[in-house]
Formats: C-alpha cells, sequence, structure tokens
C-alpha cells in the first residue's frame, strides 16, 4: 500500500494511491481518520480498512502534486549519524562501533517540491540521501528479532545540514546544524513495510541538478534497520509516526573537492528503490 498526505481546504489528509488517482481514506470511510499518524496508531486492522479503501474508493477529481505535504506529522524524528563505513570514512571518521544518534525537531519537516531554505548564517548547505523508517507500533526495548513488526514502512528523507553549524561550533552542534526549519524533506509517499520486505538492500542516490551525487545500497548500513529499532529502544519509547532516518552513503558535498553546498536555484533529488524519488528546489 502506498499513502501520501497532501493539503485540503480543511487541512493535511492521507490518501492512497491507485493506478495514479488519490483516494482519500477517510471520505471513503468515515471510520478511519484523516492523518497517517492517527491511522497507525489505531492498528492492523484499520491499516487493511485503508487497503478497501482504496481498492474500492472514489478518487479525488484533479489531483494536484503541488499539494503534498510532509508524509506525516510525528513526535520524534530521531536520525543516525556515520551509518555507511564510505560515509564515516570521507567525513574523517573510523565506522563507529555503535550507532551516533542524533535528532531533528519537527519544525524542519517539508513535504516534496517544498523549499530547502539556505539561511542567511550558514554559507554550508549540505545533503543527505536516506532510507527513513517509520514506525508502526509502540515500543521499548524491542529485539532484533521482533524490530520488522515495529516499522509499517518507508519514505526517502534529506538530511539536510549546516556543516558551519554542526562541525564548527563550540561543542560540535549537531542537532542545531540539523535541524533549521526546513532542514527535513520526506515523501513523497509511504510505502507499507510489505511492498519493501528487505530494507537492508535498497538502492539509493542523490541528485543535484540532475547530476548523481551519491549512489549505493542500504547493503552497506554498518546497523542493519533491526538493529537500529531495538538500539534506539533501548533508550526511548517508539511510537507510532516517529522517523527513523538511517543515515547516508558517501558522496555528500562537504567532503568533496572543492566542496559543493546547497545554493538558491538548485534542485536535490533522492531516489529510495521501490519508494520513489524526493525532489525539492533551494532557495535564500
Amino acid at each position: 500500500m502506498r499513502l501520501i498526505t497532501y493539503q485540503s481546504e480543511t487541512g493535511p489528509r492521507v490518501a492512497g494511491l491507485r493506478e495514479g488517482c488519490w483516494i482519500d481514506l477517510n471520505a471513503n470511510d468515515p471510520g478511519l481518520p484523516s492523518d497517517l499518524r492517527a491511522l497507525l496508531a489505531m492498528g492492523p486492522d484499520a491499516m487493511k480498512r485503508a487497503e478497501q479503501a482504496i481498492a474500492s474508493g472514489k478518487p479525488i477529481e484533479n489531483p494536484n502534486p503541488a499539494r503534498l505535504t510532509p508524509v506525516l506529522s510525528p513526535e520524534k524524528i530521531v536520525c543516525v549519524g556515520l551509518n555507511y563505513a564510505g560515509h564515516a570514512r570521507e567525513s574523517g571518521s573510523q565506522p563507529p562501533p555503535v550507532p551516533v544518534i542524533f535528532s531533528k525537531f519537527p519544525t524542519a519537516l517539508i513535504g516534496p517540491e517544498q523549499p530547502i531554505i539556505v539561511p542567511p548564517v550558514s554559507e554550508e548547505v549540505d545533503f543527505e540521501a536516506e532510507l527513513v523508517l517509520v514506525v508502526g507500533r509502540q515500543g521499548r526495548n524491542i529485539t532484533q528479532d521482533d524490530a520488522l513488526g515495529y516499522v509499517a514502512g518507508y519514505t526517502c528523507g534529506n538530511d539536510i545540514s549546516a556543516r558551519d553549524w554542526q562541525l564548527r561550533k563550540p561543542g560540535g552542534q549537531w542537532l542545531l546544524g540539523k535541524t533549521f526549519d526546513t532542514f527535513a524533506p520526506v515523501g513523497p509517499e509511504f510505502v507499507t513495510a510489505d511492498e519493501l520486505p528487505d530494507p537492508n538492500r535498497l538502492r539509493i542516490c542523490s541528485r543535484l541538478n540532475g547530476e548523481v551525487m551519491q549512489e549505493s545500497s542500504t547493503a552497506q548500513f554498518i546497523f542493519s534497520v533491526q538493529y537500529l529499532v531495538s538500539y534506539i529502544s533501548q533508550v526511548c519509547t517508539l511510537k507510532p509516526g516517529d522517523l527513523i532516518f538511517t543515515g547516508t552513503p558517501p558522496g555528500v558535498g562537504f567532503s568533496r573537492q572543492p566542496p559543493v553546498y546547497l545554493k538558491p536555484g538548485d534542485v536535490i533529488e533522492v531516489e529510495v528503490e521501490g519508494i520513489g524519488i524526493l525532489r525539492n528546489p533551494v532557495a535564500r
């Protein structure tokens, strides 16, 4: 099942995709909520009803891709750093023995085609293509064997990073360097886990103005999806709708000679196999 969230006159609403058509779930089954996070919280029976609504529901007239918003509004956005050995090396680090974890604020979220804003206080805004997990069930101290049962599905993400803030502020300001408004593009679709049975073997790439910058596979993860879910859940309770950015492969802008940073007028794309292409323009 593939779901999107779009902006309606009454606010964001979740819809399913059927042969290019948008099927508003709540409009076709009033017992279903109008947002994805609430739908996930209702559990497997609600997801089955969503499938039925998509299969038999009436499509939205004149769907407009410009109305797409972030796939959901999470309580938490958890991010993993240095999860590809190649990216660790290009960053001047050794592959870490345990996951490097940081977070972004929900105010950083934007959807496809929405502009990434280069803030006036940074001159080194970088891109990072990532597979993003969407949590489907509440859990704490989850075992690796059970971890995939807590993942509802996946989307594309771009961990936009102000390198001058992240790396050269006193103490290393990873949180602030990664959480400027618009620094967490996600989308364009949420794809349920049954459509991607092995998230640890997906092609991933980024393109800047059409030029391939990153190209790899999640098979190159240092820490698998199962390990990450289990590891993070030792610290905090994961809840339906939480997002986990799983790390980026090598090829990011600050590691290049000369460095390549995002500037107004650029277009950055993230593509993950089986999910689609997340495309965002860049503005000042």
